[in-house]
């Protein structure tokens, strides 16, 4: 009998590119696997978990209740961060038949064939493994170059779930590049944990970066999420004389006071923040750069608060990610007895999140009347949407022939309602 599975990821980039992989060998025994909607019946459900705040944690709650509606006898799979530090509190889940952490979930084929319900090795993940999206009808593909972290921020259990700090081969990198072209993937966006600190012999980022900058039939490549410390001043040089490295940064900031950010133990203070703002935007003055904070991490005071909404009101950024603090177990911060009301944090994470509105609009308002190349992905009714070089996102009257292709589009105005730029093809 052929089982049909789904697929569902929480979290960042970097799990939906390993979700992708581990799918792929589930697509290729055809004879008895089928991949099916994750909102239609299934037989097995699989669930790749993120750790990072408490939101994912409720998220994955939500799906396994969604699933047993669905289908009561269902054999729900957890996979990933979450599963890597929480896998006896997982298996106490209704539906819950199997869990594998980060350095099991890449055999999850073999555990389902050879129905193997349990995995008592729970290391702490040390090899490195292969990872880029290739989902049907997509334009972009999330490649992984690094994973790990040897970082000890004081809230986050990424360390713990994932290991430390490894990087893949340049060579290989290049040859799964080729691979996504081959599979006419439009643009790239490398992926990690802290791919600043990429490293792979005596190779560096920059070293990685000049060498998929020479592959001729790539069109696209960006850069996820980097630390400050590690986005070297010879890095933003070289995107930005770059004509396949698009115009768009996203660097954490987590908080706006150099007080909170010692307490977080990050690896940076504000200065080598807005250094690196100022850096970019001198070089690239179209670059959308987006960031991360945290609010109502322990100790944050108004005063503190303050302090973060005040410089980021006051630097040139795009676009915010808004992230309410998250106790989570095994982390310094768990421990910290100056903790914030959640009401306080709800708030906090309102303001912001408006700030992040306007800045996004103010954006997007510098370049109407102009002319951007934009990379069409999808098309929801009569809309076709995508996003331009500098993050710009656009939509069109719906012509599904532009899908998966670049097109000069004439920026006109903004939707309000979406904040969205809407566009007109230019040709």
């Amino acid at each position: 009998m052929i089982k049909k599975i789904a697929f569902f990821t929480i979290g960042c980039k970097l799990n939906f590119s390993e979700t992708s992989i581990i799918k792929q060998s589930f697509i290729k025994d055809k004879t008895r696997y089928k991949i099916v909607d994750f909102k239609k019946f299934a037989n097995i459900y699989v669930i790749n978990t993120c750790s990072v705040t408490h939101k994912a944690e409720k998220d994955l709650k939500i799906k396994i209740n969604s699933i047993l509606k669905i289908n009561k006898k269902a054999f729900i799979v957890a996979i990933g961060c979450y599963s890597q530090i929480e896998k006896n509190k997982l298996y106490k889940f209704k539906g819950i038949k199997l869990v594998l952490g980060n350095e099991h979930k890449f055999n999850l084929k073999k555990y389902i064939d050879k129905e193997i319900y349990s995995c008592e090795l729970y290391t702490i993940p040390y090899i490195y493994k292969d990872a880029y999206s290739i989902e049907r009808n997509r334009t972009r593909s999330f490649l992984k170059i690094q994973d790990g972290c040897n970082y000890k921020c004081t809230y986050c259990t990424i360390p713990i779930a994932r290991g430390k700090s490894r990087s893949n081969n340049i060579e290989i990198i290049i040859r799964n590049i080729y691979k996504l072209l081959n599979k006419n993937i439009k643009e790239i966006v490398l992926t990690g944990i802290n791919i600043g600190d990429y490293k792979y012999k005596n190779n560096n980022l920059l070293k990685l970066i000049k060498e998929i900058n020479k592959i001729k039939e790539l069109k696209r490549i960006r850069i996820s999420s980097i630390e400050p410390n590690l986005l070297k001043d010879e890095i933003i040089e070289f995107i930005s004389n770059s004509n396949k490295f698009v115009n768009h940064f996203h660097i954490p900031l987590q908080s706006g006071s150099d007080y909170i950010l010692k307490r977080m133990k990050r690896r940076y203070l504000t200065k080598i923040y807005l250094d690196k703002i100022k850096k970019i935007k001198k070089l690239i003055p179209d670059a959308c750069i987006g960031s991360d904070v945290i609010v109502g991490f322990p100790g944050e005071t108004l005063k503190f608060f303050m302090e973060t909404y005040n410089l980021i009101k006051s630097i040139n950024i795009s676009y915010l990610h808004v992230f309410s603090y998250s106790k989570r177990k095994n982390t310094e911060a768990f421990y910290m007895k100056d903790q914030i009301q959640n009401n306080i944090i709800s708030f906090r994470s309102k303001t912001l999140r408006h700030i992040s509105y306007l800045k996004t609009k103010n954006f997007y308002k510098g370049f109407l009347g102009t002319i951007r190349q934009v990379l069409f992905e999808n098309k929801k009714k009569e809309w076709l949407y995508g996003y331009t070089d500098n993050y710009i996102k656009i939509k069109v009257k719906n012509n599904k022939t532009y899908i998966n292709k670049i097109k000069n589009v004439l920026l006109n105005k903004i939707d309000k309602k979406k904040n969205i730029v809407i566009g007109k093809i230019y040709d």
